[in-house]
């Protein structure tokens, strides 16, 4: 990985799209995406694929707070659609843009009304560049049918804000367990997407990861010793690189790797089918990541570094000292520990990744981060991501290395279960 601070706008970046300017230049200037590589020229398929991708990623950003929480879900929901209608009709281009265009278009207005009037005007951007006749017609039809059967299958799946976020009590005070956090001592959340419906896993808790380390083992007073030092607020041996590290992934994963994707796409020559299917796998496995992810965090309710080093009093180990004191460097999210969400969303996406694509990427890409503004990282492997992900989140000062470690393990599995079972979605 290589670091680029100079300040240029995240605009800037983004390889040119006509279908962007159509979804309104206040969605444009809300998500951004960069590639080392060019879109591919070569077919117009490949074009209506990176259009429709940046349609789905502006249309999410422009939802606010809900919709981007929910959004591993929109972006699977919409391209699986797209996938399944792609699978059911001829390979000409005309029928194959039209059906992944409506499909997407389709499956956003369905989950985001808000968005409808920016996704009708981009449909008929891509509609009217394709030759009126059968091939047209019969892609719409296919795009739109397959995308509606999807949003009735997926309906009261327990992805709602309100099903994601139930009131969850605080357990009563006890070494090791989970309690709310400085500064906000807010409540818990996520708590509830353990009881989604997964699209491909068979019960949540399938691959639940071993449980961390015990209190007082070699394991537990070196990862809080560690995040002791590197993870507070004004440490001492944290270097400016770590900080950086720390402050680039406190972005939204899904935000990140929506570029990081985008720049796998724009570099593959696969047909339009397989690069549809390459976004539906990808989000799928994240959904069902998700999911593992809320069932091993509330099953172990480990508590956050900045709780286990300020109560050391309290954890029964006469070799670690309390620090009323100490803070993170960042603010600690309002969920247990174990796990890392940032770790599993991490490995589930570099496993995805790897399989399809292959362990590198076919040139060096560039991503950029909200919370790190003007900094552009290039990368040339996937597992290069998981790797800062791991680190970051220590030096952030919210978790442990165990919990990264786990959490990273945890998404391989479940994006391995999705690619293994992968054919149950196309039906």
């Amino acid at each position: 990985m290589t670091t680029d601070s100079a300040a240029l706008p995240r605009t800037a970046l983004r390889p040119r799209t006509p279908l962007w300017t159509v979804v309104t230049a206040a969605v444009a200037a809300l998500t951004t995406v960069t590639a080392g590589a060019a879109p591919p020229a070569s077919s117009r398929g490949g074009d209506v694929v990176l259009e429709w991708y940046d349609a789905t990623a502006a249309t999410i950003a422009a939802g606010g707070p809900e919709a981007q929480l929910t959004g591993d879900r929109t972006w699977a929901i919409s391209w699986l659609s797209a996938a399944r209608a792609l699978r059911s009709g001829p390979h000409s281009p005309d029928f194959q843009d039209a059906a992944l265009a409506s499909a997407v278009h389709t499956s956003l207005a369905g989950l985001i009304p808000a968005g409808a009037d920016g996704l009708d005007a981009a449909l008929a951007a891509t509609l009217d560049r394709i030759p009126d006749g059968p091939a047209k017609d019969q892609g719409v039809a296919a795009g739109t049918a397959r995308a509606a059967e999807l949003l009735a299958e997926r309906a009261g799946d327990g992805f709602d804000p309100a099903s994601i976020d139930p009131p969850y009590p605080p357990p009563a005070p006890e070494p090791g367990i989970w309690q709310p956090t400085p500064p906000a001592y807010g409540p818990a959340e996520q708590a509830g997407t353990r009881h989604a419906r997964p699209f491909l896993l068979e019960h949540a808790d399938l691959f639940r990861p071993e449980p961390p380390p015990a209190l007082g083992s070699a394991r537990y007073r070196a990862d809080l010793a560690e995040v002791r030092a590197y993870g507070a607020a004004d440490s001492l041996v944290r270097t400016p690189e770590q900080t950086e590290n720390a402050q680039f992934w406190l972005d939204s994963p899904q935000l990140i790797y929506t570029e990081v994707v985008r720049a796998a796409l724009a570099a593959v020559s696969e047909p339009l089918p397989a690069q549809a299917e390459l976004v539906a796998l990808f989000h799928v496995a994240l959904v069902d990541t998700q999911i593992a992810t809320s069932d091993a965090k509330y099953a172990y309710l480990r508590w956050r570094p900045v709780t286990a080093i300020r109560s050391a009093d309290v954890d029964g180990d006469p070799a670690t000292d309390p620090d009323p004191d100490w803070a993170p460097l960042h603010a600690t999210p309002s969920h247990p520990e174990y796990p890392s969400a940032h770790g599993t969303y991490a490995g589930a996406a570099e496993q995805v990744l790897t399989a399809l694509v292959g362990a590198r990427a076919a040139g060096p890409f560039t991503v950029t981060s909200l919370t790190a503004p003007g900094v552009i990282r290039t990368y040339t492997t996937w597992k290069e991501l998981t790797d800062e992900n791991v680190d970051a989140r220590v030096w952030s000062g919210i978790h442990t290395r165990s919990a990264d470690e786990a959490g990273a393990t945890l998404g391989r599995r479940v994006a391995a279960d999705t690619l293994r079972n992968s054919a149950r979605l196309f039906p």
